[in-house]
């Protein structure tokens, strides 16, 4: 079976290391790279699409209040303030 990854970029360390607990406790395996980088393993047979993930992103943001906006881009889920 070949395992995919999806890519998430936190905009701080904080909020990167909150959105991977909140990955851990949905059932995946998410693995920091670089100062806000996460890599979440999905294997190809697995139901986990980037959507999915997206949608944890989302919860998380929601939850800790925070002034941050989810963006896909090219495949990667990016964690930016807003656009004015």
């Amino acid at each position: 079976m070949e395992e995919s990854t999806i890519q998430v970029e936190a905009a701080r360390i904080p909020d990167r290391d909150r959105l991977m607990t909140l990955l851990t406790e949905a059932g995946l395996d998410p693995h920091a790279v670089n100062e806000v980088g996460i890599e979440v393993p999905c294997a190809d047979h697995e139901r986990e699409t980037t959507e999915e993930v997206y949608a944890h992103v989302e919860r998380l943001i929601l939850s800790i209040g925070a002034p941050f906006v989810p963006i896909v881009h090219e495949g990667t889920i990016y964690i930016r303030p807003p656009l004015s």
